[in-house]
């Protein structure tokens, strides 16, 4: 398949899709080969970029997505009178830092770095779609382990994990194995607090 041909496929996909599609799913889809599909990709988000269109195309970790040019956010909510999303708290931004950095965490690995209880926290993070469930830690209580998603990096303008920028981490300890959706052994750490957390 001719690249503007697969650019034109690409970009009518993306369209109606509305959210990330990985590029392993676009090849598939398009019988190419990933290498092509990212090329295409790349070169179609360029041509948008440059020509300051009121579409973008996002490159998202392993995947792709269309979304509107941030120029023309102002005409987008004046013409769909939407409201702005609501802010993160504090509390919120600081359980989000660390899920981020030590991911994946689980949610007392959170209050352990914080010192307050942080399930108000984590529960909004979850009801915006900032982090997402991924897994359950190998030991007693198999407490949960939460990741970021897509959205977190589209909503704070990255293409991946690998954009943050450096931070010295907290030392918590020795590190015990846990267990992913997968069943894939990832390197994780516990902690406990009893402190309340202001929401």
């Amino acid at each position: 398949m001719e690249q503007e041909e697969l650019q034109r496929a690409i970009e009518a996909i993306l369209f109606a899709a509305g959210e990330r599609i990985e590029i392993s799913r676009l090849a598939a889809v398009l019988e190419t080969d990933p290498k092509e599909i990212e090329e295409a990709a790349d070169a179609l988000a360029n041509e948008l970029s440059f020509n300051r269109r009121g579409i973008r195309i996002l490159k998202l970790e392993k995947g792709y997505q269309m979304v509107s040019s941030g120029e023309m956010a102002d005409f987008i909510t004046a013409a769909l009178e939407t409201r702005k999303p609501p802010k993160l708290s504090s509390s919120q931004l600081e359980a989000l830092t660390i899920v981020a950095y030590y991911q994946p965490a689980t949610k007392a690995m959170v209050e352990q770095i914080r010192g307050v209880d942080s399930s108000y926290s984590i529960g909004a993070l979850l009801n915006k779609k900032l982090i997402e469930d991924a897994g359950r830690l190998n030991v007693p209580g198999r407490p949960i382990l939460y990741r970021t998603t897509s959205n977190f990096l589209r909503t704070f303008g990255l293409s991946s994990l690998e954009e943050l920028p450096e931070i010295e981490k907290v030392s918590l300890g020795e590190p015990v194995a846990v267990v992913d959706e997968d069943q894939q052994s990832i390197p994780e750490v516990t902690g406990q607090t009893q402190n309340t957390e202001e929401a």
